[in-house]
């Protein structure tokens, strides 16, 4: 493990490596100080700007992407009280309260550092566990697959979002989406109504990009506030004190503990550990009452909890093929365009890449600490960017983006028509992520089954043969009657 991470350092200190990190982690820190874009959607509209990269370089960028919006999204937080991704909401609970009262500089500092060692714990723990996981990943036959595609589908739809119903909507429109094509087995074609372009199915990058970026276009237009932010300016040098470090390095390292376990889960994400952090940081303070007017403790942990999880997230995406965020889900589509599918042959296969983009984890590390430490202030100046300008630029890059894939108008169509589903979506709080892993593991759910049903005649009972298919399932169908069991106890 340790060779192999040398030689994945080997890959990632190359010139244009190190290049190609620099822009991920620049690019991810602008969008999480920009209110409402996302990682999610930043590698959407990177998908067909990068199919010219070979799959490390591409993979090196989405992976900064990914950590810089965890950082850059504590900016705005601290300073005008929105958080810049979904991860940062309990960050502005304590932060801006401390920037208010001129401790703005010691808020911002406290989220560097924690973001910083919270993501090189969590890069630790990620090279330690990956290999062994994919060691056991590979015990998996077809009817383990298709238990762990079972198990994904249901806790993210019950996890995500306000309503197990709108989250398994959004499943199974995802899972419609994938149906359509040439059935792989049969030759028969599904779904296609004898529209040529859509024997090869819908292409994930189109879904990605309408359903993420046209349909949250569209949304903010509709609900535009015409005010603008109130941005609190940091004075002085953006530093802690010696009681601010005594006070916040415990809370970095449980955030760190609690955020990595968590981001591995289905449906961990980070919402849930930077939660969970706030409110064991708050039992345990021995300011208390401090908690809701500015207590530096609330910004420390539920930051480190929210970078550990991105580590965590990429346990089960690298080792598995197991997406558990939305986020997660577009880089498992990135791997696929590469050819690539993600799982145990991962670490065997492609070595090099896998390795690469591990190391280019700690190497982003530490440019996002020199990115975020001193250059606080040029990040917020993104906030002047008029909303109009900002996306309308994004819906022009979408449609380029897409017209370059493939010169069709049937994916233009499809553009706009699964944008206005994606504007649907957000109206009514339906969760996207569900519908984007249905659409991505839908595949390989149908595969595996019909493989576990040909080995077995037809025979069902062969999905419960072993003890980890069964065991899978079993947690699926609990955590699908356990919300129905306590909804109806509460009636």
């Amino acid at each position: 493990m340790f060779d192999a991470l040398l030689n994945g350092f080997a890959v990632a200190l190359q010139p244009m490596n190190l290049l190609w990190a620099l822009v991920g982690c620049s690019l991810g820190t602008a969008i999480g100080v920009l209110p409402g874009i996302g990682p999610a959607l930043t590698i959407t509209l990177l998908l067909p700007v990068t199919v010219a990269l070979n799959p490390t370089a591409a993979m090196i960028i989405f992976a900064g992407v990914f950590y810089g919006a965890m950082y850059g999204g504590s900016t705005t937080s601290i300073l005008i009280n929105t958080p810049g991704e979904s991860g940062a909401m309990m960050t502005a609970l304590e932060g801006n309260r401390m920037a208010k009262q001129g401790r703005g500089a010691a808020a911002l500092a406290t989220a560097a550092v924690g973001s910083f060692v919270a993501g090189t714990i969590g890069t630790a723990l990620l090279t330690l566990a990956a290999p062994a996981i994919s060691e056991l990943a590979f015990v998996f036959g077809p009817a383990e697959y298709f238990a762990l595609a079972v198990l994904a589908f249901t806790s993210v739809s019950v996890v995500l979002g306000s309503s197990m119903v709108l989250g398994l909507m959004s499943l199974f429109f995802g899972l419609g989406l994938a149906m359509i094509g040439i059935d792989y087995q049969s030759g028969a074609p599904r779904l296609a109504f004898d529209v040529p372009q859509l024997l090869d199915g819908v292409g994930i990058t189109i879904v990605l990009v309408a359903m993420f970026a046209v349909g949250e276009i569209v949304y903010v237009a509709s609900r535009r506030s015409l005010n603008p932010s109130q941005i609190i300016q940091v004075g002085g040098r953006i530093s802690m004190s010696r009681q601010d470090w005594a006070r916040s390095w415990k809370p970095w390292l449980r955030g760190t503990f609690l955020g990595f376990p968590i981001g591995a889960m289905p449906a961990g994400g980070s919402e849930i550990p930077t939660m969970l952090s706030y409110a064991v940081e708050k039992r345990l303070s021995k300011h208390p009452e401090e908690f809701g007017n500015g207590a530096i403790e609330g910004v420390a942990g539920p930051e480190a909890a929210n970078n550990a999880s991105v580590a965590g997230v990429m346990v089960p995406l690298l080792t598995l093929g197991l997406p558990t965020s939305a986020t997660a889900a577009v880089m498992l589509a990135a791997l696929q365009n590469f050819g690539l599918n993600p799982g145990p042959t991962l670490f065997t296969d492609n070595a090099q890449l896998v390795w690469g983009i591990i190391a280019s984890l700690y190497i982003g590390n530490v440019m996002l600490l020199v990115l975020n430490f001193p250059l606080a202030r040029f990040w917020v100046k993104l906030l002047s960017i008029p909303t109009p300008y900002l996306y309308g630029g994004i819906l022009v890059f979408s449609l380029v983006g897409i017209w370059g894939l493939s010169r069709s108008w049937v994916d233009l169509t499809l553009l706009a028509a699964l944008g206005m589903a994606g504007y649907m979506f957000r109206c009514f709080s339906v969760p996207v992520a569900p519908a984007l892993i249905g659409l991505i593991l839908g595949p390989m759910a149908e595969l595996q089954l019909r493989r576990a049903l040909a080995i077995s005649q037809g025979d069902p009972l062969v999905l419960l043969s072993s003890p980890v298919s069964a065991g899978l399932l079993l947690v699926a169908a609990l955590m699908l009657l356990i919300p129905i069991w306590r909804a109806t106890k509460s009636r």
